[in-house]
């Protein structure tokens, strides 16, 4: 067992429903840890009398966080990051399908994964749904990768049948077998779990929905993740493929694939119909504010989620967007809200941090293992730690309070202030020297 000392922020009830008093927020707490769970929880002074034998982890030179749930991210995007300047179908035409049509080969599948996998949990995530390869190969190599380090994470093969260049395209067969034999070999195996992923309906015949569906009911406990009302033209050019179809949803709906176990992409110009839909059948959102920035893709409708009784959490898309990090999304996802005004939500400093952990624990099914903190849990946690001299360490130094500290770790915080990752209580990032002494946090 370990006995963390440190201050404790998290986010156990949702302040998007009951406002900033939701914050958890332990000045002084000790977080006894016990085969990767947390088994105390309570004023250090208390836990340390109970367990006085207990090895001490002083860690109040920072703030401790749960670790960050990332319910969007492309893992073969991660190299050509960065490329402005474009809507999404011609983004996608120019930068990322060639990219992906790259990990064909299998040595650079690999290096690729592996990059992939280290980028995201030095960001703090610890928990990720995400979008596989195209290719069975590299799916296989990004399950490996995120294996050897520990990673919580739910992926399949992105599997398409038109519209992407010949590289990419597979048959509702092939995909029906590559899919089943991937989830029979990865799913359930430690922390991985498997998603059946259609790349999105624009790129996927009813036949292809077809054999996804078969995949899905199949088995109970797997999950299913696509693309939803990104851009105006891409909704245009679903409409006219699924001529049957009342919306977007309806795509996937009209073959069974919209339920609780779902996770859809964007949404930015949802229908109220499918607004209900998507509530009534506990399917849940992925907000991507700096991809959906950056393509031009519109401001999402949070307030409109929210009162249909829609499910959101933060995903960082990464090959349009701007990097693993979950701050940055919180960040952009609190800007987009104010750019909307009064349809705008008023994203507070907890709120962000709900939308980063046990919003997305909630919308992976995970959150009675993750997504804050609490005693039962997983001991996924981040550590914050700027560097000395640091603007964030210099600001942190003066928060006011706990949400204040909180505000200025969304607003200043990049993966280089995170300085050490735990998953189930191994420490997956982070150097072995000891710990730095403590520096006092006013806000603590």
């Amino acid at each position: 067992m370990t006995l963390y000392r440190a201050t404790v922020m998290d986010t156990p009830r949702d302040p998007l429903a009951e406002g900033p008093d939701a914050l958890q927020a332990d000045a002084d707490a000790g977080l006894l840890v016990r085969d990767g769970v947390i088994c105390a929880r309570g004023p250090f002074a208390a836990v340390a009398a109970a367990h006085p034998e207990e090895e001490v982890v002083d860690l109040r030179a920072g703030v401790l966080l749960p670790g960050f749930v990332d319910t969007h991210v492309h893992y073969p995007q991660l190299r050509i990051i960065g490329g402005l300047g474009r809507p999404l179908l011609d983004w996608l035409t120019t930068c990322a399908l060639p990219e992906e049509a790259r990990l064909a080969d299998a040595a650079y599948a690999a290096t690729v994964a592996r990059e992939f996998v280290d980028g995201v949990v030095r960001a703090g995530t610890t928990t990720a749904l995400v979008f596989g390869s195209h290719f069975p190969g590299a799916t296989d190599a990004l399950f490996a990768a995120a294996e050897a380090v520990g990673l919580r994470m739910t992926a399949g093969l992105v599997v398409s049948d038109r519209f992407l260049p010949d590289a990419l395209l597979t048959t509702p067969d092939a995909a029906l077998a590559h899919s089943t034999a991937l989830l029979e070999k990865w799913h359930g195996r430690g922390r991985l779990r498997y998603a059946i992923t259609p790349r999105f309906s624009l790129s996927t015949s009813d036949a292809m929905l077809d054999a996804c569906a078969e995949v899905l009911g199949a088995r109970e406990d797997v999950w299913f993740t696509s693309h939803l009302n990104e851009n105006p033209t891409e909704i245009e050019e679903v409409r006219r493929l699924f001529p049957g179809a009342g919306h977007y949803l309806d795509s996937y709906d009209q073959h069974g694939l919209v339920t609780s176990r779902s996770v859809m992409a964007h949404n930015v110009h949802p229908t109220a119909h499918e607004l209900e839909v998507l509530a009534s059948s506990g399917a849940a959102v992925a907000h991507c504010p700096t991809s959906n920035s950056s393509l031009g893709s519109g401001l999402f409708p949070l307030a409109a989620h929210l009162d249909a009784g829609v499910r959101v959490a933060l995903g960082t898309d990464v090959g349009a967007g701007s990097g693993f990090c979950l701050l940055k999304e919180g960040l952009q996802a609190y800007f987009v809200q104010r750019l909307l005004g009064p349809h705008g939500v008023d994203l507070g400093p907890a709120a962000l941090l709900h939308l980063a952990t046990r919003a997305g624990a909630l919308a992976l099914g995970l959150a009675d293992e993750v997504g804050d903190l609490a005693v039962g849990k997983q001991f996924d946690a981040v550590w914050v730690r700027p560097q000395p001299g640091t603007t964030l360490d210099v600001v942190l130094r003066h928060g006011a309070d706990a949400t204040d500290t909180l505000a200025k770790i969304f607003t200043l915080g990049t993966p280089s202030d995170i300085a050490v990752v735990w998953v189930a209580g191994r420490a997956v990032t982070g150097p072995s020297a000891p710990v730095p002494p403590p520096l006092p946090l006013e806000a603590a």
